[in-house]
């Protein structure tokens, strides 16, 4: 078995807005994510030949993104046929459980060299088109919650009605997470992390305003009401808006996962190594609260209290969850999300867990830290988390 499972790099695109017209929209999300995969191994001069699988994160699997678009990307970025490639599905923490896959395959001795990833074409294939016209629960989950389940949207503002958040402290959040990304961006910070895509001449993300405040979002109306949900919620405030949620996104990112004895034989200097890893079930109904008792168990499993942690990236898939994570945790709110979060930076689903793996690395890089968490809620009602620790 292996001692380590340590990340020799990191990588994603700059993030398009998920709508026709967006930067990446004219890219198929094939050809998106086989460009990540292409720079991060010639990024480090490795013979693709070497590894042993490449395990990628992806929602919404239909139409282009059907038919595991994983492998797909792998023959499409030119890898030899023999390396291997699969497509997971734990909503928002996809890509989060394809890197912790890929490091547990390496700790169990089963693999020397895995790539994890993660892409979603949000413009190219809306958010919730795998189940248009269907029904995903079926009979038997309908009985276990006859009340009938909720999207995340109504599920963020339940959290924040338990929380008792106000509209200004929710945007005044968004507006922390844009003010953030926006002076790292300018700061050069991101250019270690930034691969170009093939056919597209920014490299910046095109999702973050600069200036965004409280009164700049004041005008915004609440994004899931709807009689019959007031009807069903009559004490419900309906403070979530689209500026204190994450935007529909467009990226890919990958990290090149391997164990420690590999990477020295292969000259390959490592930059984080993974402590912990942890995931949970929460209430579907408040379906992203997972967030909360995944870093408990983390925590433990690492040995580690919050006052170990330099670094938190929990996912801003709306202003209420990090909130609320804050909240019950305690934790130093300098420390969470310092590079701004998906509220500014948006949430390309099947992206984004190897998406935040690589802001956490490269600022915990910039900043002398050691240790970084990160977490994601997750959509039915889960969340993962792990632990890296910066070498």
């Amino acid at each position: 078995m292996s001692s380590e499972a340590v990340i020799v790099d990191v990588v994603r695109t700059p993030v398009g807005r998920g709508k026709p017209g967006g930067m990446l929209s004219g890219i198929h999300p094939v050809d998106l994510l086989a460009g990540a995969l292409t720079a991060i191994v010639d990024r480090n001069d490795l013979d693709p030949g070497l590894l042993d699988d490449v395990i990628g994160g992806c929602v919404s699997q239909i139409g282009e993104q059907s038919y595991n678009i994983t492998r797909n990307a792998v023959l499409a970025a030119g890898f030899p046929e023999h390396v291997p490639g699969t497509t997971i599905d734990r909503q928002c923490g996809s890509s989060q459980q394809a890197a912790t896959f890929a490091a547990q395959a390496v700790l169990a001795g089963q693999a020397d060299i895995v790539i994890a990833c993660g892409v979603e074409s949000m413009s190219r294939v809306p958010l919730g088109s795998s189940a248009a016209g269907a029904d995903p629960f079926g009979t038997r989950m309908r009985a276990r919650y006859p009340e009938g389940l909720v999207s995340q949207g109504v599920s963020a503002e339940l959290i924040a009605q338990k929380w008792g958040f106000s509209r200004d402290e929710l945007d005044a959040f968004a507006g922390r997470s844009h003010e953030l990304a926006a002076a790292a961006g300018e700061s050069g910070a991101f250019a270690t992390e930034l691969v170009p895509v093939a056919g597209v001449d920014r490299l910046v993300d095109e999702t973050v305003r600069p200036g965004t405040s409280v009164e700049s979002l004041a005008g915004l109306n609440p994004a899931f009401r709807t009689d019959a949900l007031a009807e069903r919620f009559p004490d419900l405030e309906w403070r979530i808006t689209p500026g204190n949620s994450s935007p529909l996104t467009d990226g890919a990112s990958a990290a090149l996962i391997m164990s420690a004895d590999v990477a020295e034989k292969l000259g390959l200097t490592p930059r984080a190594r993974f402590r912990a890893f942890s995931v949970v079930g929460s209430d579907p109904l408040t379906m992203l609260t997972g967030v909360i008792p995944a870093t408990a168990k983390v925590l433990e499993r690492a040995g580690l209290s919050h006052d170990d942690i330099d670094a938190y990236e929990v996912n801003e898939a709306f202003a209420s969850v990090p909130l609320a994570w804050l909240a019950e945790t305690g934790a130093d709110a300098a420390k969470l999300n310092p590079r701004g979060g998906a509220i500014a930076l948006g949430h390309a689903l099947g992206s984004s867990g190897t998406r935040l793996l690589t802001t956490l690395v490269n600022h915990l890089e910039a900043t002398g830290g050691r240790y970084g968490l990160q977490t994601m809620c997750e959509g039915g009602g889960m969340a993962n988390a792990y632990v890296v620790e910066r070498l």
